[in-house]
């Protein structure tokens, strides 16, 4: 089996890392930034953290250089998708890809290049410390189940989950991924924008019951946007956020978007509350929480111009 994770960063280098470590399947991983693909081709592609490990995929920066794929893992930031898409899509010509990126509309995006689409949600998180080298911060599984408009059939996902399980990244080939999906969405949009706009880790965010009760707002938000769409959510968003604030979990863990935004990076807000947002507005679901975090961090990167 042949794999290709198209986009190296945190998320995706986890993939790619122990992905590598199998055997049984070739692993490839495509990024832009030429200092981390050498790296990773000079000295593997080193995890650090909650799990020690390092793999050895085949990187490049050259979509040309990619063979064909059985499957295809894409985590770039849900803004990126469609440029990394479009320039490796004939590597899936006879594959299927599978997105684990934050938000809403991801699989929607690969669908207007590739035929064959995944509907993936993950959990594990971590950050890049330097090129080759990414913190492993928090454990997690992963979903992949089909994308309703073109659907694979789940026996055609299951080689895909269960590679990722071998490796050390536990993952399920499920009828329906949309609760899982959803449940991380509105996990994301409750807690990254918080950390983003106040500079708090995830357990300092829910050590505050001002703070805390913002989250609480924006998590029975976004469940009836998923409700009004017949989507009944796999666990309950609010245990995964008091559960993740845990010390032992990822109490210490700047979200994605805080990431982002000190290093004044675009982030991917309109993806998460944005997205949710938008989905409201089509179902007729108010979003007013949603909308108003929408507009600070479009606020917050229109400070860096």
């Amino acid at each position: 089996m042949r794999i290709c994770v198209v986009g190296c960063g945190a998320v995706g280098s986890l993939f790619a890392a122990n992905l590598a470590t199998l055997a049984d399947v070739d692993m490839w991983a495509f990024d832009l930034d030429d200092a981390h693909v050498k790296a990773i081709n000079q000295d593997g592609l080193q995890l650090r953290g909650v799990g020690e490990v390092i793999g050895r995929p085949h990187a490049t920066s050259d979509p040309g250089e990619l063979p064909p794929c059985d499957f295809g893992i894409v985590a770039t930031k849900a803004m990126h998708a469609g440029a990394a898409i479009a320039a490796t899509a004939h590597v899936f010509a006879d594959g299927a890809v599978a997105s684990v990126m934050n938000g809403v509309g991801n699989e929607e995006t690969l669908a207007e290049h590739v035929e064959r689409v995944i509907r993936g949600t993950t959990f594990p998180a971590g950050k890049l410390l330097a090129p080759g080298v990414v913190q492993w911060d928090v454990k997690g599984e992963t979903t992949f189940g089909p994308f309703e408009p073109r659907p694979l059939e789940v026996a055609a996902i299951e080689p895909l989950a269960d590679a990722c399980t071998r490796a050390g990244m536990p993952a399920a080939a499920l009828a329906d991924a949309r609760p899982g999906q959803w449940r991380k969405v509105i996990f994301n949009a409750a807690t990254n924008p918080i950390g983003a706009l106040t500079g708090l880790t995830h357990g300092r965010v829910c050590e505050r019951p001002d703070v805390r009760a913002l989250v609480s707002g924006l998590v029975d938000e976004g469940t009836r946007v998923a409700a009004a769409q017949g989507i009944e959510l796999d666990a309950d968003p609010e245990e995964l956020i008091d559960h993740a604030a845990r010390p032992d979990v990822a109490y210490g863990h700047k979200a994605s978007m805080l990431q982002d935004v000190e290093a004044r990076r675009a982030t991917e807000i309109d993806y998460l509350n944005g997205g949710i947002a938008r989905f409201g507005r089509e179902l007729g679901v108010p979003t007013p929480l949603h909308d108003t975090i929408t507009a600070l961090i479009k606020g917050v990167e229109a400070s860096w111009h």
